[in-house]
């Protein structure tokens, strides 16, 4: 009779522990899929936005020239902006 109350207790006790322990293991399992998700987008981003920098860059460079080309700008300030364009 006492292995029987013993066992009726033990055992519904095991499969809640276990239960608990297989969903915390899963959880963290998506947590870390979601983080690397996150982590691949934000790479994805930061390319991109180093390409769309040198675009503007390339586009600043093209207006300068047209600029200088048109008369607006003379030569010296058209080195001094394409420089100031440069070291930034």
């Amino acid at each position: 009779m006492e292995k029987l109350i013993f066992f009726g207790l033990v055992i519904p006790i095991l499969f809640f522990v276990l239960y608990l322990g297989t969903r915390a293991i899963m959880s963290g399992v998506s947590a870390k899929q979601a983080n690397q998700a996150n982590k691949d987008e934000n790479e994805i981003d930061k390319n991109n936005e180093e390409s769309n920098t040198d675009k503007s860059l390339s586009n600043e460079l093209e207006k300068l020239n047209e600029l200088r080309e048109s008369g607006v700008l003379t030569q010296e300030e058209f080195e001094k902006a394409k420089n100031k364009l440069l070291n930034n």
